[in-house]
């Protein structure tokens, strides 16, 4: 029986985008309202806090270690030895949203998706590498987790509202994305689905925000394997470690654990699920200075 570990519980609101990051050998997670940004060192069994700003919705690791940083207002900002450096300053569409959650592409370029507010729906955009912004898709409820098939032709993509993961066709060479249908679709007692990715075998991994648990998904899109975590706001997961056979969890709630229990908001980890692989390294260009 595969039980899910307490790393760290430092009561996120909306823990999320864990990410291994592999020049370092640390895991990196962040809390989106409250602007924080954690990592932590299993080879030491420390962590820490590291960064304190405006809301991060998600990031990513660059070619040379740095952060990229996906915030509020449309804004994208490198984040080195603890300075920011804004590649894009703001998305006027973006004003009253933020940034959901990112992943690099193969070749160094990155997807990012922004919130629904009231005025309108997200969106999921392609941040070029030569950092500017291209709009993909309209009208996305939840923009949400999202990863590549092993052959590198397949793009996987979460629209949490609408309780789906698409399956596109994705092109390397220009990152261009078609042919969209639904891979799996869920019910509402099953949570939405939230962050996912994909193991060494080819499979996707799911976290259910109101489910409590995290899912293996077969290649149909049917759910295979199901494990309970002990917060049912469960956001995110990611591989890691030294030979990425660790699962690490992100859970949300830590602002109600009077209803979302003691442990919400934590960060987990599982270990025996298999081996993961290693995202991609965004590769945007910096502006000069």
């Amino acid at each position: 029986m595969n039980t899910a570990t307490l790393i760290a519980d430092y009561s996120c609101e909306t823990g999320e985008n864990p990410l291994w990051h592999p020049l370092e050998q640390r895991l990196y997670w962040t809390d989106i309202p409250t602007g924080r940004l954690f990592r932590y060192d299993p080879s030491s069994d420390r962590h820490e806090q590291c960064y304190e700003g405006r809301p991060v919705g998600g990031f990513t690791v660059q070619a040379d270690g740095s952060l990229l940083l996906f915030m509020d207002r449309g804004t994208v900002a490198l984040w080195k030895n603890g300075a920011l450096t804004e590649i894009v300053h703001e998305v006027p569409e973006e004003r009253g949203s933020r940034f959901n959650d990112v992943i690099a592409d193969p070749r160094g370029r990155v997807f990012c998706g922004t919130m629904s507010t009231a005025e309108q729906k997200g969106k999921l955009y392609r941040l070029n590498l030569n950092g500017k912004l291209h709009p993909v898709i309209d009208d996305v409820g939840c923009s949400n987790g999202m990863a590549f098939t092993l052959d590198r032709r397949g793009f996987y993509f979460t629209d949490s509202f609408a309780r789906e993961i698409y399956l596109f066709d994705y092109e390397p060479e220009d990152g261009s994305i078609r042919n969209r249908r639904v891979f799996a679709r869920f019910r509402e007692a099953d949570g939405m689905p939230d962050g996912i990715t994909i193991d060494a075998d080819g499979r996707l991994w799911c976290a259910f925000w109101d489910g409590g648990c995290i899912a293996r998904l077969s290649s149909e899109g049917a759910v295979e394997t199901k494990i309970a975590i002990p917060a049912p706001k469960t956001s995110s997961l990611t591989f890691g470690g030294e030979d990425y056979s660790d699962l690490y969890v992100t859970t949300a709630g830590g602002d109600s654990k009077k209803t979302d229990g003691p442990l919400a908001g934590g960060l987990f980890c599982l270990k025996n699920l298999g081996r993961g692989l290693p995202e991609f390294l965004s590769r945007i260009a910096i502006p000069s200075s």
